[in-house]
């Protein structure tokens, strides 16, 4: 749908187009596809052989145009990453995108908000330093050679919140281990800091505090669902490398290269021997080209990969039409694997 200067107003997609189109210039006054159509001076619509390639196209433009009456795919800012910082004494943040800088990165998480109160309480109950970069560090195993006396620098070194590396509180090895259970906690390997929420949470109840309980359950929630949803979109991206053919309409057949979840290109299905030499080699280029795990990966990006997730997730049957690939070579000689992901 486009404005008045030819400004795109909205993007949709539709298995039937015309039923879709009907739908915009029948809706009541005061409905949204009513609105659109109000300011609408033209409509215009392209075929696309498959689903997945009309799901893939509407993202992409969307993307690009950023229609004022779309809302899906442009919720950016919705999505972050819980980064853990390469630092001699590392910190737990909670970023927007993921750039090489050697860091540690987790995500996507949807919603910052939850991804900050997960970082605040994995911190808190491990007790690691959440303070500025350059926040001077006086570790237990340092050498002093005046043997002064520091005082934690926050307010949570003083009521017992963080280990105070700052202040001798603890040995690099220390407080390492307890950066190693963070890591393990955000990969799926470990629950012990929501058993230490759970264990305060009873003792709260037992107690008689119920306001101070409930706080604490609701932590607890909210850190075992960012938990759950780091663990899962972990898993579908990891799985999601693959070559990926769909049929079209009147033979229209696409091959998509998937790695990591992201379509890294897309092609026509190969007819000849020379087309599938031809396959082969850009799907070798794609999968042995170095890629350290989440490197470049932006919300926009992550988008996409949801997206592709998603698309699995409701159509587990589209894996059957999936092959995985497998030290390819640029030989000419056919190293796909036949067995599929699923």
């Amino acid at each position: 749908m486009r404005g008045p200067s030819g400004e795109v107003l909205y993007v949709g997609k539709s298995v039937k187009v015309r039923t879709r189109l009907l739908s915009y210039f029948r809706a009541q006054r005061g409905e949204k596809a009513a609105e659109i159509i109000g300011h609408a001076h033209e409509v215009e619509w392209e075929y696309v052989p498959s689903e997945f390639a009309a799901l893939l196209e509407e993202f992409r433009l969307i993307k690009r145009w950023r229609p004022p009456f779309n809302v899906e795919h442009k919720r950016d800012s919705l999505l972050c990453f819980i980064k853990l910082t390469r630092e001699p004494v590392p910190r737990l943040l909670v970023v927007g995108q993921v750039i090489n800088d050697g860091c540690e990165y987790f995500g996507p998480v949807r919603g910052r908000q939850r991804a900050v109160e997960a970082v605040r309480a994995v911190s808190d109950l491990l007790e690691l330093r959440d303070c500025p970069s350059d926040t001077p560090m006086r570790l237990a195993d340092q050498i002093d050679l005046f043997g002064l006396r520091e005082d934690p620098r926050c307010i949570r070194g003083q009521v017992g919140r963080c280990v105070a590396p700052c202040a001798g509180g603890c040995t690099r090895t220390e407080y390492l281990a307890r950066v190693a259970q963070a890591r393990n906690f955000l990969n799926g390997l470990t629950e012990q800091p929501l058993a230490q929420l759970r264990e305060r949470m009873s003792m709260a109840s037992s107690r008689l505090q119920f306001e101070y309980a409930a706080d604490l359950r609701d932590r607890a929630e909210t850190l075992e669902g960012v938990q759950a949803e780091l663990v899962r979109v972990g898993q579908d991206v990891e799985r999601l490398s693959f070559l990926y053919t769909v049929p079209g309409h009147d033979g229209e057949d696409r091959v998509y290269i998937v790695r990591r979840g992201s379509v890294r290109a897309e092609l026509s299905a190969p007819q000849t021997p020379g087309e599938r030499l031809a396959l082969e080699e850009k799907a070798s280029e794609i999968f042995e080209r170095p890629e350290p795990r989440t490197v470049g990966l932006r919300a926009h990006e992550a988008q996409e990969v949801l997206l592709v997730a998603r698309w699995f997730r409701l159509n587990p049957a589209e894996l059957e039409r999936t092959v995985l690939v497998s030290g390819l070579v640029r030989t000419g000689v056919s190293s796909f694997e036949g067995d599929s992901p699923g």
